[in-house]
This record gives C-alpha cells, structure tokens and sequence, in this order.
C-alpha cells in the first residue's frame, strides 16, 4: 500500500452554531484529514501533537481506523491545542471565541522513520517553518506535495510561507485566500499568479459552492452536493483534504485526471462532515454511505448534449 503522511493538528474544539453548541470536543486539521482519508487503501499517519490531557479513547479511535500516531507527540503536564468558534446564521462566517496554542506553540515535527519516504505528503494548515521542518525530513522526494494554509499566515509569516510554497506540488485555499496571497479578484488569474510561486495545481475551496482545480491552462469545477441542512461547517476543508490526497495516494498516480477524481472524492466526504457536530459524522460513517452519495455527484453533473 502506498504511504501518506499528514501533518495537522490534533486538538480540542469547541463549537456553536445555530442548531446548538458543544464543550470540547475532538478537532483539528490533521484529525480530519486523517479520518477522511481513512476510507481509501493506504497507509496513514499523523505527525502532531497533544497534551496529557488529550483522552487514550481520542487516540483509539485513529488507530482504530489504521492511522499511525508514533508521530503524534503527548507531553507530559501539557495542554492540548484548543479553539472555540460562533457561526453567524449564513453558516459561512464565524467568530472565533478562543485560541489557545499551548503545546502547538513550541511544536517541533517528528517524522517517523517508517514515512519519511512516504509517497504523498499532505501539509496541513500550521505554521510555515512547521511545514518546512517536515518536507526536511523526507529522505525520498515524494511524488506529491500538497499544502494548506490560510490568511493568518500570509498576515504575520508570509516570507516563511512563500518559501514552502515554492516546495509543493498543490495547495489548497479558499477564494478569499487565494485572492489575498495573488493580490487578483479573478480566481483564473489567481491561480495563474500562484502558479508562478511554484505550485503545479491549485485548488480553489468555495465552501457551499464547490471548489476548483487549476493546473496551467487547464480548469475542473466540483461542485458541492445541494444539502438540506449544514449543522457544522467545522473541518470539512480538512475533510476535503483528506479525501483529495488519501484517493490519490491509493491511486499511486499524480496526473491532472486523477485530480480531477480527487476533487470529487474530497467533496464528497466534506458533503457528510457538515451534516453533525466536529467529528462525530466522520466517526460513524460507512463505506456504503460513501458510494451512495458518489452516485448522487454523478447524477448531478452528468449530462448529455449535442454539439
């Protein structure tokens, strides 16, 4: 099987949306991507970190799912990463109530020895110098890279983060992002901007409306499945994430093709992330849900016409 390596965060959440409110929970970018990417035949593992405060039956339930947490650093007497978001009625904005860093603040990434020659590395959203100090540890180059960040870090670490931008392969942002990082409104000559920090593919995340792929002249539209209710929108960026790379790394193949499917294979399990609180839908979801609902993004964006 071949060997994806996530590096993200593993963490508390705490959560209120319109349906309701939550203490803390299980969160974090690395444990979504891990979770999603859970339903692909590979073999995963986490590169984060927690503190003793982090419950034995949280890390039961990725190894549960065959992820591999001998990078998943606890320490001793600390606390575990924490954020507490609100989301606004539309469900596309939030306030974030409290972050609190703790562990994160002094993290210095482990590989394990056994994927440091992993064949996809996927980046998850952490500080630049993080991302660096894995990509520096891989002891074979691996046949993808992909990264994700957001507008924190173009604000305060932004030459750190245009140097690792210079070292992937993809990198995934929402809209917003991508035009704060390009300084362009357009997302075609956004992507076109990115392309030249060194990214061969970039993916464009439009929530509730899909997202897209660039790669040079070439353009894929996925949509996100019409959903009747979103209950929490928390992670399911990192869902889809971990969909993209987890089906590309199980297909052994890099090709804009293969993306293509990726992208769909992401949303799709995103579709199922928003439907309850943090992590909960991802935890109990089943492989005959998966397929059922891949049909669904068939039937929507299949068409017939003559030309």
């Amino acid at each position: 099987m071949n060997k994806l390596l996530i590096v993200g965060t593993v963490a508390f959440d705490a959560i209120e949306t319109p349906f309701g409110k939550t203490d803390k929970i299980l969160g974090g970018a690395g444990t979504f991507i891990g979770l999603s990417a859970s339903h692909f035949n590979l073999q995963s593992a986490i590169v984060s970190v927690v503190g003793d405060d982090f419950p034995q039956e949280y890390l039961d339930l990725l190894t549960a799912r065959n992820i591999d947490i001998s990078g998943l650093e606890v320490v001793k007497g600390g606390k575990t990463f924490f954020w507490s978001g609100r989301y606004h009625n539309d469900m596309n904005s939030r306030d974030t109530l409290a972050t609190e860093l703790n562990v994160l603040a002094d993290f210095n990434p482990i590989v394990p020895e056994n994927f440091k020659n992993a064949d996809v590395v996927m980046l998850g959203n952490l500080h630049p110098l993080v991302q660096t100090g894995v990509l520096n540890q891989m002891t074979a180059k691996p046949k993808l890279v992909v990264l994700d960040t957001m507008n924190f870090w173009m604000d305060c670490a932004l030459p750190e983060l245009l140097d690792v931008i210079k070292r992937v392969d993809v990198i995934t942002i929402n809209d917003e992002e991508a035009r704060q990082l390009s300084g362009e409104y357009s997302l075609v000559k956004a992507a076109a901007k990115i392309h030249t920090m060194g990214p061969k593919y970039v993916v464009i995340k439009k929530g509730e409306h899909g997202a897209l792929i660039f790669h040079n002249e070439h353009i894929f539209f996925a949509p996100a499945l019409p959903l009747a209710d979103v209950f929490d929108p928390t992670g399911a960026g990192d869902t889809f994430a971990g969909g993209f790379a987890g089906f590309i790394t199980q297909q052994g193949d890099v090709s804009f093709e293969t993306m293509k499917t990726a992208i769909i294979q992401g949303s799709n399990l995103a579709s199922f992330c928003v439907e309850k609180f943090g992590t909960e839908r991802m935890l109990e979801l089943k492989e005959e849900e998966v397929k059922k609902r891949l049909k669904q993004f068939k039937s929507l964006t299949q068409f017939e016409i003559e030309l």
